[in-house]
């Protein structure tokens, strides 16, 4: 069953592919307007969104037993998004706010995505490490 519905992922994600870069050519020699391009742009957003949720679903049916390492990465994800929201803040003044025309909550989100994304790749440096040196030792 895994075998079959790999075959069907793998071909399915060949034909996006394949519309999107046909799309793309398309585009680029004057044959659709930049419209479409975004409308499909919507299209795969919508569809990977679709995926990300369906597919722990898929995998929660397949295996129940790997729930819980699901769960754990999840309650890893979120308590990374807290402490980056809780060590974000807005270092810009009033005026700048201004000029940007952005909130001091927009910065304070937008420094959140700034330190889960370092906090996320310091992680996974220290991961790569950590398995090279575990390697070592086997």
């Amino acid at each position: 069953m895994a075998d079959k519905t790999s075959k069907i992922v793998r071909w399915v994600l060949y034909v996006l592919m394949g519309v999107s870069v046909l799309l793309s050519v398309l585009f680029y020699a004057g044959g659709i307007d930049s419209g479409t391009l975004i409308q499909w742009g919507y299209f795969l957003t919508i569809a990977t969104l679709v995926i990300a949720i369906a597919s722990p679903i898929y995998g929660f049916i397949q295996s129940p037993g790997d729930i819980k390492k699901i769960l754990i990465s999840f309650g890893l994800v979120a308590v990374v998004a807290i402490v980056s929201y809780s060590l974000a803040g807005n270092s810009f003044s009033n005026i700048k706010l201004e000029t940007l025309n952005i909130t001091a909550q927009t910065s304070k989100l937008v420094g959140m995505g700034l330190l889960a994304t370092y906090i996320t790749a310091a992680l996974a440096i220290v991961a790569i490490l950590y398995s090279s040196i575990i390697k070592i030792f086997k």
